[in-house]
């Protein structure tokens, strides 16, 4: 049977239209006889009876707003007539309980992957060429032009055949065939891979290691350790100028911090002590061809799903994504906790107004400290510089029904399914505990999914409702669709589709082993994802600090 209208919780009092409802129209709701005061979209929301101004609006069972004038039984919630607000939490935890799901069928499958000489085990093995400082940018981007396509991990581009037409065309004065030439296809055959048991060599540059504050620096090194020690890392070329901030030392100093038992090769040259730019470069792909060549040597071999660690991560979110792919993403979640895995949920200015539900599944009072901690520093940072987590919310959530941060929080927080949290990291802390952990990152998409791959995710699930390319150098992200709509239209960047459940066609625990089994085959090598397949490379670290 297709509903039009969904109630998330029980405790709400709007509903969710699930397609679009005109005008007039008569919405049967339990003992409720609702007329529509207005069209509402669907993915929009409306009062199931009349509320008072400052009235509090409830989805998902939680506050998400209050009324700012009064709202008619009937009529469409917007940002003209609702305003953030949520409900106040102490870092004392509540009694909690965890009905785990059946995990049965999942205890004897497994992945194949590389399996690193510390225990860890990647889904992919990739060489890491990175920067200390923005000074070397440009260098490593004349390591990637000398590399990427010499060893066939380059990526053909048909637009540049595309330009070489048009630009004939010109040339001949053929104005009428400029308007109607195109790309054909997409689908190039590129140059033969030289290493077959490489996915590739990425070539990572950013603006920090020098001019902001130390602890900036601090953090880069931390960050750049963590993706060094990612198990879908063989090894990792580092390029220095010398005199910046984030120097060599503290980097080796945290990778023994992160990792006691660390046994990759690391390549690190000083271009102030190399010379010239031709002995730095020289030395450098030298050396790196030299380590790849050894690293060409490990093969997949089968891994319990335990080794997974796996990012949960929302971007370009609509009014269905807490309804279809973030619970199903929260399915996964418990199934890994239950198999004794490891899921990271990250983006805590989107885990605004479910903060006391969070802390009541803390497994430890430290636990619940460190969270409320980092919440309330973090929401006071964005205050001291004029902005808030209420401001949180894009036009394209609130234009797609997103109208406050509570709400797109509520719908967010899903992603982390209902098992117990077993730790609470700073930006750049690792994942060390089986089970769901918290990492404190930005909202923005690539800095939060550069975040979690520098804690260890090795696979990133990536739930969408509007659309987004976003990638990651060294871990594959899995796209997931909120609505069919979206799967059609941008099929070119969607991986899974969980619009189903809102069809009524499936069941979020049907998608979450649906899920489950694309993990699988993306894990082993034998389906890659789509921002793999476009080679989506996004990398932005996070700069809590000001410039200096």
């Amino acid at each position: 049977m297709v509903h039009k209208v969904l109630q998330i919780h029980p405790d709400d009092n709007v509903l969710v239209a699930l397609t679009d409802l005109n005008k007039g129209e008569i919405i049967q709701f339990g003992n409720h006889e609702i007329t529509l005061k207005s069209s509402v979209s669907a993915k929009h929301k409306f009062t199931i009876s009349d509320l008072g101004q400052d009235d509090k609006v409830y989805m998902y069972g939680i506050i998400v707003g209050k009324a700012l004038f009064p709202i008619a039984s009937g009529d469409v919630i917007t940002t003209s007539n609702l305003a953030h607000q949520t409900a106040a939490y102490t870092g004392q935890r509540k009694s909690f309980e965890w009905n785990a799901p059946d995990v049965s069928k999942w205890k004897n499958r497994t992945f194949d992957g590389y399996h690193r000489p510390d225990g860890q085990v990647g889904t992919a093995n990739y060489w890491l060429v990175v920067p200390l400082v923005f000074c070397e940018n440009r260098n490593i981007e004349i390591m990637k032009q000398a590399f990427v396509e010499e060893l066939g991990f380059a990526k053909p581009n048909p637009y540049k055949s595309f330009v070489k037409q048009m630009k004939q065309l010109y040339l001949d004065g053929d104005k009428e065939g400029l308007q109607q030439v195109g790309v054909e296809t997409l689908e190039l055959a590129g140059e033969e891979k030289l290493f077959k048991n490489l996915d590739g060599i990425k070539f990572l540059t950013h603006n920090g290691g020098c001019g902001g504050t130390r602890q900036d620096s601090e953090a880069l090194c931390a960050l750049i350790a963590g993706y060094i020690n990612n198990p879908n890392v063989a090894g990792a070329t580092i390029l220095s100028l010398g005199c910046q901030n984030a120097q060599p030392a503290i980097l080796k100093e945290k990778l023994a911090n992160i990792n006691p038992d660390f046994k990759k090769p690391v390549i690190i040259l000083e271009q102030q002590e190399e010379g010239t730019e031709p002995q730095l470069l020289t030395k450098a792909i030298q050396s790196t061809f030299l380590a790849m060549t050894e690293a060409d040597q490990l093969v997949r071999e089968p891994a319990p799903l335990s080794q997974l660690t796996i990012g949960l991560e929302c971007g370009g979110s609509d009014g269905f994504s807490g309804i279809s792919a973030n619970p199903s993403l929260g399915q996964v979640s418990d199934i890994l906790a239950g198999l004794g895995g490891k899921t990271i949920l990250s983006e805590f200015p989107e885990l605004c107004g479910v903060e006391q539900e969070l802390i009541n599944r803390c497994t430890t009072d430290e636990n619940a400290e460190k969270f409320v901690k980092l919440m309330r520093a973090y929401s006071a940072s964005a205050e001291a510089v004029g902005s808030g987590f209420d401001m949180n919310p894009s036009p394209g959530n609130i234009k797609d029904g997103l109208i406050t941060d509570a709400i797109k929080s509520a719908g967010a927080a899903k992603k982390g399914g209902t098992s117990p949290i077993v730790d609470i990291l700073d930006y750049t802390e690792i994942v060390t505990k089986p089970g769901l952990s918290l990492l404190c990152s930005p909202g923005n998409d690539v800095e939060s999914t550069t975040a979690m791959a520098g804690s260890g995710a090795n696979i990133i699930l990536f739930t969408t409702g509007l659309g987004t390319p976003t990638g990651n150098p060294i871990t594959p992200v899995i796209k997931v669709s909120s609505n069919h709509k979206l799967s059609k239209r941008m099929s070119d960047i969607i991986d899974v589709d969980t619009g189903g459940i809102i069809s009524g066609e499936k069941t979020i625990p049907e998608m979450g082993d649906e899920l489950m089994e694309h993990i699988i085959q993306v894990a082993s090598g034998k389906i890659k994802a789509k921002a793999v397949l476009l080679n989506q490379d996004d990398f932005i670290p996070w700069k809590r600090g000001v410039s200096l």
